[in-house]
Order: C-alpha cells, then sequence, then structure tokens
C-alpha cells in the first residue's frame, strides 16, 4: 500500500478566539507512505525540519500514526513547506497527516475519533481541526473529548501571512499568559471571538474589530516584539491584523500599506484551505 497525504497549514486563534478558532491555510506538507514489511520503519524529510527532526520512532508523524493503533512496518517521504516554530500550525499538520496515514493504513474512514486522537496531542483542537476539515473551524472540549465544527470561508476574506526567521516556542509563549485575566478582558474577548465567526463566513469588513484581542497577544509581546510592533502599525491604518497561533508570524487581511515597515518577514498571500487533508493512492 502506497498513498500521498498532504495536509495544510494553519492558523490558530485569529485575535480573539483563544484556543477556539482556526482557519486552515494553502500551504501544505506532503507525506509519501507506504507499508513495509517486518516492522522496519525508514524516514526521509525534505524541507522544513530536515537535519532536525528524528528519524526514528519519535518522529511526530510515526507517533501519530501508532496513535490510531497501526504498529506494522513504514516508509515515509516527508516533504516539509510549513516553517516550523512560526505558529503556522507545522506540529498540527504532522499529527493530522500520521492520523491520516493510519486511519488509511488500517482500512478505516476519517471520522470524529481522527479529531480526538490528534488533538489529544496539543491538548486543544484549534489547529489539528482547521487541517483535518479545511475552511474555518470553532473547536471546544467537552471534559477530556474534543469537538470541532466547519464552516466555509467568505470568498472575500484574503489572508497575508507574515513570517520572521525568528522561531518560537508555544509552550514558551504559554507561559507567558496570566492564570486570571479581568472579567472586563473576558467578556471583550466572547463578543469579539463571536463577532469574528461571522466575519470570517458572512462579512469581512468587521474583521479589524472582530480580531482585536486582549487575552494573550500583549502578555506575549516580550517573546516577539517587531511582531506586536507590525500588528499595531497595521491596524492603526485599518488593517486587520494579529499573531498566528502561538507566534511569531503575524497575519493580516487585506493589502498591507506600503508604510508598514516588514523589513525581516517573509510576506506571503495564502487561499484559505477548504478541503483539509487530502488522501490519495500511488502508483
Amino acid at each position: 500500500m502506497k498513498f500521498l497525504v498532504s495536509v495544510p497549514a494553519s492558523t490558530a486563534n485569529l485575535g480573539s478566539g483563544f484556543d477556539a478558532l482556526g482557519m486552515a491555510l494553502g500551504m501544505y506538507d506532503d507525506v509519501e507512505v507506504a507499508s513495509a514489511a517486518d516492522g522496519h520503519l525508514s524516514i526521509t524529510v525534505d524541507g522544513a525540519g530536515s537535519g532536525d527532526v528524528p528519524l526514528d520512532e519519535t518522529h511526530l508523524v510515526v507517533r501519530a500514526v501508532r496513535a490510531t493503533g497501526y504498529t506494522g512496518g513504514l516508509a515515509l517521504r516527508c516533504r516539509n513547506t510549513i516553517p516550523h516554530a512560526r505558529g503556522l500550525g507545522s506540529s498540527a499538520a504532522a499529527i493530522v497527516a500520521g492520523v491520516a496515514a493510519g486511519f488509511t493504513l488500517t482500512g478505516r474512514e476519517l471520522d470524529t475519533d481522527a479529531l480526538q486522537i490528534a488533538a489529544e496531542f496539543e491538548g486543544h483542537a484549534d489547529n489539528a481541526a482547521a487541517s483535518l476539515f479545511g475552511g474555518v473551524v470553532v473547536a471546544w472540549s467537552e471534559g477530556e473529548c474534543y469537538r470541532a465544527v466547519r464552516m466555509d470561508p467568505d470568498a472575500r476574506v484574503r489572508p497575508v501571512v507574515l513570517i520572521p526567521s525568528q522561531e518560537s516556542s508555544t509552550k514558551t509563549t504559554r507561559g507567558l499568559l496570566p492564570a486570571e485575566v479581568p472579567h472586563a478582558d473576558a467578556a471583550h474577548a466572547a463578543g469579539r471571538a463571536a463577532l469574528a465567526v461571522h466575519a470570517l463566513t458572512s462579512d469581512p469588513s468587521v474583521l479589524l474589530a472582530a480580531t482585536e484581542d486582549r487575552l494573550h497577544q500583549d502578555y506575549r509581546e516580550p517573546a516577539w516584539p517587531d511582531t506586536v510592533r507590525v500588528i499595531n502599525d497595521l491596524r492603526k491604518l485599518g488593517v486587520p491584523a494579529c499573531v498566528s497561533g502561538a507566534g511569531p508570524t503575524v497575519i493580516a487581511f487585506g493589502d498591507l500599506p506600503p508604510e508598514v515597515d516588514v523589513h525581516g518577514f517573509d510576506v506571503r498571500r495564502l487561499d484559505v484551505d477548504k478541503a483539509g487533508v487530502r488522501v490519495r493512492p500511488l502508483d
């Protein structure tokens, strides 16, 4: 059995929807998967992470495959274009690729168990759900059960990502967040997150207000001050902008004013991926 898994990048939070909102982006990691005899494991990695990620059972794709119950041999060839540790869901993409591969190897269709398995790796489902289902997602948990709903993005939603060379650890930036926030900030987040769902799916004209955050971005500024500077400069000029996931990538919507200094950022306009993870057979 041989097949190709293609999985999109993702952005999470989208400003106000901390750990709840996600969106799939048209940037992809591809994993060629083949079953192998006698439990043999082989992994090659090209692109992002090459030379850095492990090439054994601790590789994230392999760990996700094993989590689905597949214990047989594997031959993986990973071609990665999603930058690592930039807030574009590279780890979620690897996990989703592994889950999709494991389900295919065991003859199962992707279902709600796939999201559960993927989300358990990270402890939240926003990035994983976006990479699994595509489009815009709202994710939540009920006890230890992870859930998500998918929605189609409005055709006028035009994301631009600004990717710095600096890496950022989700674990580190989460450590900068306070244990409690003021009630007013929590209420603000609830209203703006609800507005963000409307903005992303029906009316992008209100994205500037919808992406305003009080829960996480300012607390994390010490980790990536240039990111926050660019976001503030864009927002002052009316461009909706926020941190992508745990940063330090900026995601914005619309055209970038030339007066905003984006030196040091790799600027890319991306489509919103609407399909999520794809699996197709190879000869």
